[in-house]
């Protein structure tokens, strides 16, 4: 084998050893946008412990911020599933305890399903792309699709409707008039994150721009 195979040979060798993941650097700026996304994200979770009208709830929001915000799939999934799961414990076991038996984890996998497809849906519509319009639209959609998907679960796990076509649209009919306050919901918690994300950035880098 001459010289040229060989380097050849070493160069198909290095291409097929790179690794999957690439490595991230992890820069002053991008510590400083996944704090305030962080926090943000956190702190709307912890709303939900407050007192609230029925469907009135950041968790649509969270999942389409985290999907549009952060870069690393893993935080993209990672820093919403938590936010939800650790306040579904708070709820389920301090604010709602009397209505369980014992301690709860997650009451419905169906809500968590729901929260991934939010998650997928702001990643396809978000990324790199927020302004108002597209995050005003992906509120609407994600409220759509936990309107499908909650009333969905409400039809197959219990006895209060028919297993029938007509039946499912019997549940969707009497979900209808919880479906205003997801929309509302889903807008407002949508523009306090977006909105307070762009802020605390502008407000960060004017600091950090102004002379001492």
């Amino acid at each position: 084998m001459d010289f040229l195979e060989k380097r050849s040979c070493r160069i198909t060798e290095l291409r097929f050893c790179r690794p999957i993941f690439a490595p991230f650097k992890l820069t002053n700026s991008i510590v400083m946008k996944y704090r305030i996304a962080l926090v943000l994200i956190i702190l709307a979770a912890l709303s939900r412990l407050l007192p609230h009208p029925h469907n009135f709830t950041p968790i649509a929001a969270i999942g389409l911020f985290g999907a549009a915000t952060f870069d690393r799939r893993w935080l993209m999934l990672g820093a919403p599933f938590a936010a939800l799961f650790v306040s579904d414990l708070l709820l389920n076991n301090i604010v709602y305890s009397q209505y369980y038996e014992g301690f709860t984890w997650i009451t419905s996998g169906w809500i968590y399903l729901a929260f991934a497809l939010i998650i997928l849906l702001g990643r396809v519509m978000l990324h790199q792309r927020v302004s108002v319009k597209n995050v005003a639209a992906a509120s609407l959609s994600a409220s759509v699709v936990f309107f499908l998907v909650s009333n969905f679960s409400t039809w197959a796990e219990t006895t209060l409707y028919p297993k029938t076509f007509d039946g499912l649209m019997l549940c969707y009919a009497a979900g209808l008039p919880f479906f205003g306050n997801t929309v509302l919901g889903d807008l407002f918690f949508s523009a306090v994150l977006f909105g307070g994300y762009a802020w605390a950035m502008r407000s960060t880098l004017i600091r950090a721009g102004s002379p001492n």
